[in-house]
């Protein structure tokens, strides 16, 4: 499904294409900032696969710590929508630069202070509670920083090119994945006692200086051309969330669906796949960190290239090739997990994670912002993004650490049992992949279409759908 070149409202105004410096800038400032940011959020990830069941609820069984552990990491899933909701509206009326500054400093403290928490048999009770409350606060951030990273690249980047431009920010996820991978692993290898020396802090702890970088970058960056068009032409919602709601229903329908297979794949093998091949079927040393690593080396090649290849072919049949590769590796990483081999481990992941669920992400960049019209395309973005994360993203070790344990019990306790959790865990991968696979059909191809055009791709491919004051001719009322 193809969209029709209608011209937009904004021939009013001189294209005023971005320039080259101004492009490098956003690009360089998007793509770190995104790093930095995400370093806070892999850290967290992790630290809830690895360390914090023992911290914060030592007084459970094994399998009821790893529950708890992936709930306070749900939590910060469910609350995305409400920061994806309550930024969207800032990005949508003040700017999308207000926001990216503001996402910065809110994941960056919320992570230096979960460094400086105490443990649960220093204060009981108050110590998960605490833990709970920063992360509802960092998932409050992150709710809007990617999809802030990704309009702001988007309305940025040359037509013809915006699929790699906008892959760019999220690209910077991976490094700061790697990063956070990297200093963990150099906590943790050969400390046996890293929980009880308190070295599980001093990652944490650094993202001070990640305050201090990202706040630098976001405050130099310049506001995306399509934003100071809207402006010029008073075109600014001052509902972006009823206008969003009103004109975008199929739209944010099909942003989800295409999120649910990128996005519960995503935490399924980066939070819940470690924990499984370290606690479960009881691979020795930084086996999961070392895992994360490679694989999100792998993803920081992807997803430019995958960027690259929507621009060249299309987002939607990219982005269905990445869902198929997602789907035929599901049973046969799985199974792999389940041998104990820490090299063909190591190898299924990072080709699983890295290639097919990162080329989906990849792909998705641009693909997102431009389903959604200019006046609400912060919100829309947004909430397509943050249901999706908690549908799926957040839910997603929750649901897979009930699993192994509904199996454990099954056996009559015995936690060597948990190890034939694979095979639910690969079907529930593939239920989610199959709804994105699907989405894919239902997707309207939205390659080189006109930014500033305020109505969504969904409208202009199925113009009999639209709502009868459609916004194309709306008023800034909203």
């Amino acid at each position: 499904m193809s969209l029709d070149n209608a011209p937009s409202d904004s021939a009013l105004i001189p294209d005023g294409q971005a320039r080259k410096q101004d492009l490098n800038r956003a690009a360089w400032a998007c793509s770190l900032g995104s790093a930095l940011e995400y370093y806070d959020f892999a850290l967290y990830t992790l630290a809830s696969a690895l360390i914090f069941g023992p911290l914060f609820f030592p007084e459970q069984t094994r399998a009821m710590s790893l529950i708890a552990s992936f709930g306070t990491y749900f939590l910060g899933f469910a609350v995305r929508p409400l920061g994806g909701v309550l930024f969207g509206m800032i990005g949508d009326r003040v700017g999308r630069k207000f926001v990216l500054t503001s996402t910065v400093l809110l994941m960056g403290v919320s992570s230096t202070l979960i460094g400086a928490l105490p443990s649960f048999h220093q204060v009981g009770y108050l110590a998960p509670a605490l833990l709970v409350i920063l992360r509802l606060l960092q998932g409050l951030g992150a709710g809007a920083e990617q999809a802030g990273a990704a309009v702001m690249m988007t309305e940025y980047a040359p037509r013809g090119r915006r699929g790699f431009y906008a892959a760019l920010p999220f690209l910077g996820i991976q490094l700061g994945t790697i990063l956070a991978a990297v200093v963990y692993f150099m906590v943790v290898s050969g400390n046996d006692d890293v929980i009880e020396s308190g070295l599980w802090r001093v990652p944490f702890f650094s993202s001070v200086v990640i305050v201090a970088l990202g706040l630098y970058m976001r405050l130099s960056l310049k506001e995306s051309p399509t934003f100071i068009r809207l402006k010029a032409l008073k075109r600014v919602s001052v509902n972006p969330l009823k206008s969003a709601m009103k004109h975008s229903r199929p739209s944010l329908l099909i942003g989800i669906g295409l999120r649910l297979g990128e996005n519960g794949g995503s935490s399924i093998y980066q939070a819940l796949a470690v924990s499984y091949i370290v606690g479960v079927v009881g691979l020795q040393g930084p086996v999961g960190v070392l895992t994360l690593i490679c694989a999100a080396s792998l993803g920081a090649l992807t997803v430019p290239v995958a960027g690259m290849l929507s621009d060249r072919f299309g987002r939607v049949v990219v982005y269905r090739a990445f869902a198929l590769l997602q789907l035929a590796l599901a049973f046969p990483v799985w199974w792999v997990l389940s041998l104990g081999n820490v090299v063909a481990s190591i190898i299924a992941i990072s080709i699983a994670l890295g290639i097919g669920t990162w080329g989906m992400f990849g792909t998705q960049a641009a693909l997102m912002p431009e389903l959604f019209g200019s006046r609400h395309r912060y919100m829309g973005v947004s909430i397509a993004r943050e249901a999706s994360a908690v549908i799926a993203g957040g839910i997603a070790p929750l649901i897979g650490a009930g699993l192994i344990a509904l199996v454990v019990a099954s056996h009559d306790g015995d936690a060597s049992a948990g190890v034939g959790a694979w095979l639910p865990i690969a079907c529930y991968l593939t239920l989610l992949t199959l709804i994105t696979l699907y989405t894919t059909f239902k997707t309207p191809e939205t390659l080189n279409r006109d930014l500033d055009e305020p109505r969504d791709a969904w409208e202009i491919a199925h113009p009999a759908t639209a709502p009868a004051n459609g916004s194309s001719t709306a008023t800034g009322t909203a």
